[in-house]
């Protein structure tokens, strides 16, 4: 599993490919994947959102 620590600084969409991995296999929400990586998900979201990518909740993966 690749560590979400430094996602801040991530191309987005290698940061784009592993959330949507650790959701598809590990998590079943957005908040769960946020809360065992410890990272700020409005961040997150605002990060991949800047490159064109949302949160579809219904399909837990960003879109």
């Amino acid at each position: 599993m690749m560590s979400l620590e430094r996602f801040k600084t991530m191309d987005p969409f290698i940061l784009l490919s592993a959330v949507n991995m650790q959701l598809r296999d590990e998590y079943s929400s957005l908040e769960d994947l946020c809360k065992a990586h410890d990272i700020d998900e409005k961040e997150l979201v605002e990060k991949l959102k800047a490159a064109g990518f949302e949160y579809v909740k219904e399909t837990n993966q960003f879109k």
